[in-house]
């Protein structure tokens, strides 16, 4: 993805917040200057991963195929310092878009329907190699537990919750004509380097073109903090 494309996925992003009234920590709108600044008291934004993450999934094209997430607290599988066993995030998914098929290996997850569109699920149960298993998926809305069928979609509207565990295909998008969607997220500890088995795509963390200077960081930026500063202060 090029840089340019990230900023302004970003500044939509960060307007359709505004109008959603949720509110992000101050850190969520450092410039690149105000991050060269922040200490070793901070090193639990950059080693917990918390931020901004825009993806395309290794797709090259958002519209269709990607995702808008900012982490908000995150704990830690490696680091002892760390002891939250809990991650939240923040998600936008835009009508026509699809996150697409993928399951976690250790973390379970409950995604809320926080306002805007009707959010579909689409489930699968998986195999020891991987492929999708044929069997009926057992899923929790809102306390409410059920079956549906291998491939079933469930519909997931504002103020509702679907809890998903490890090792459960899920593939959701905005019900069509319903609108763009901000959607939570509160799960076990998470960590996006190691923790997702894609069916299709495998960019989960895309690579970036420097074309112009970063509106927010992203959290796979800070391992190449002195790149960027170099680039552009």
């Amino acid at each position: 993805m090029k840089r340019s494309e990230v900023n302004r996925i970003l500044e939509s992003a960060v307007a359709f917040l505004h109008e959603m009234h949720f509110h992000l920590p101050p850190f969520a709108y450092w410039s690149l200057e105000e991050w060269r600044t922040k200490g070793p008291e901070y090193a639990e934004i950059k080693d917990n991963m918390l931020g901004w993450d825009i993806t395309d999934f290794g797709s090259g094209d958002f519209a269709h195929v990607g995702l808008s997430i900012f982490t908000l607290r995150n704990g830690n599988l490696h680091d002892p310092r760390y002891v939250k066993p809990y991650c939240e995030k923040i998600l936008i998914q835009d009508e026509g878009q699809v996150l697409p098929f993928h399951f976690h290996w250790k973390k379970m997850e409950d995604i809320i329907n926080r306002g805007g569109g009707n959010l579909m699920v689409q489930l699968y149960n998986s195999l020891p190699d991987g492929e999708y298993a044929d069997t009926p998926v057992e899923i929790t809305t809102d306390g409410h537990r059920f079956q549906v069928e291998a491939g079933g979609i469930v519909r997931v509207s504002p103020g509702e919750s679907i809890t998903l565990m490890p090792g459960q295909y899920h593939c959701f998008w905005a019900e069509e004509g319903t609108g763009r969607i901000l959607l939570g997220e509160v799960s076990t500890v998470n960590d996006d380097r190691v923790d997702n088995r894609f069916h299709d795509y495998g960019g989960r963390l895309p690579d970036i073109e420097e074309d112009e200077k970063p509106r927010y960081l992203l959290f796979k930026d800070y391992e190449a903090l002195e790149r960027l500063y170099r680039l552009y202060l």
